[in-house]
């Protein structure tokens, strides 16, 4: 059995990473350059990169398709668009990016360090009105906090 770490090195075998700044030398040079972002609506809403398209991962594959509840007309018309898919972490992007690469998608990369890099790097972020977010208040929101539930047992 593979564990989540283990699932995501299996992908990236397939799928490529790009850095927070290749990735806004890329944006300049193609304005066609597709952001995906694959983090839950309310993530999204909270602090984005301006233009990017929110796909939440776990409706994606059906959102790529004609005729589902979740097409993302946009969406399924980027197959050969070059496509960046991006989250917090740059884990869950890299499991998306293969994702979109078995479903016919034929220029996919997942942003390495996801939106923490690409804030890291001083890159800017908006939130669901447009406004721009205060990249300091950014880091208290990408610092993961987990629930005492959420830990290893001390046993195993």
């Amino acid at each position: 059995m593979k564990n989540f770490l283990e699932l995501v090195r299996g992908c990236l075998q397939e799928v490529p990473e790009i850095m927070p700044w290749d990735l806004a030398e890329r944006r300049q040079e193609n304005p066609d350059l597709m952001i995906v972002d694959v983090r839950e609506p309310d993530e999204f809403s909270a602090m984005h990169i301006a233009g990017s398209l929110n796909c939440p991962r776990g409706i994606l594959e059906s959102a790529c398709e004609w005729d589902y509840e979740e097409t993302v007309p946009e969406l399924v018309r980027a197959r050969g668009r070059e496509v960046v898919v991006v989250c917090r972490s740059g884990y869950r992007s890299v499991l998306a990016g293969s994702s979109l690469m078995t479903l016919g998608f034929t220029n996919v990369a997942s942003l390495r360090t996801g939106l923490r890099g690409w804030k890291d790097d001083e890159q800017p972020l908006v939130d669901d009105r447009g406004a721009a977010v205060d990249l300091d208040l950014a880091d208290v929101y990408f610092t993961p906090r987990l629930r005492p539930e959420q830990m290893r047992p001390r046993d195993q």
